[in-house]
């Protein structure tokens, strides 16, 4: 099946051009997956959100990465017990003049990586605004790893890892201290969000199996907070 849509592109909903070309390639590629999840990176700007993208994404790290502008977006497809997930991953900006942007672009997440630097202790501090942000526009089931990110830096640490594992707790969150410069639990935090987002599908799969009879279709794109469709949905590369 073709992708068959893509979003309307207006001053409101702001793609980097990077991003853009990508997704309308993406538009002309059929690609085979059981599943597409969505999946939204926060935090304040500067946490290293843009390069966690790129190291998951496509295993590139830039030390001179610039602060993102709306809306960078990748994709990847990997395997999580048996199943093809497509994850689909947005980077939104975490300048205050994009919040409004961020906003509309937590609709249909399923799962989020809450960033923030271990190095600078504002962008720990502003993680509980980031939490209820996130909290207040996304599903209220949506899976969410807290990454204390830029862990190669332990020399110039200001936020000690015990304090984000006790925060994570007590909001009920995953916790990984990452390092996109050195590759370090980039790939585990986005497969400990995937296989528990899976983990919450395959229950609702398995209710809704049973209650009509059917399972959901090749391509399906998953809100956890409802039933999983028996149906398959139209791929969108964008799709909200």
């Amino acid at each position: 099946m073709l992708v068959t849509s893509l979003f309307v592109i207006t001053s409101t909903f702001l793609l980097s051009p990077r991003s853009l070309r990508y997704c309308l390639m993406a538009s002309k590629i059929d690609h085979d997956y059981d599943y597409l999840l969505k999946i939204v990176l926060i935090g304040d700007s500067g946490v290293g959100k843009t390069n966690i993208l790129s190291r998951f994404t496509r295993n590139e790290f830039f030390l001179e990465s610039k602060a993102t502008i709306g809306v960078e977006f990748a994709t990847r497809t990997l395997q999580v017990e048996g199943k093809t997930i497509k994850a689909q991953i947005w980077d939104t900006a975490g300048q205050e003049r994009y919040r409004a942007i961020t906003s509309a672009y937590y609709r249909g997440a399923v799962g989020a990586l809450l960033v923030y630097d271990i190095t600078k202790k504002p962008t720990f501090d502003n993680v509980q605004r980031w939490l209820t942000e996130l909290r207040n526009h996304a599903d209220a089931n949506i899976v969410v790893m807290m990454a204390g990110n830029k862990s190669d830096l332990e020399h110039l640490r200001a936020v000690d890892e015990q304090d984000g594992k006790s925060f994570a707790e007590k909001e009920g969150l995953s916790f990984l201290e990452t390092s996109a410069l050195e590759s370090y639990n980039i790939e585990k935090a986005f497969q400990t969000v995937l296989t528990e987002i899976y983990h919450i599908i395959s229950k609702k799969a398995l209710a809704t199996q049973e209650a009509v009879g059917g399972a959901p279709g090749k391509g399906t794109t998953i809100n956890v907070g409802d039933s999983v469709s028996s149906s398959a949905t139209t791929k969108s590369c964008c799709s909200s």
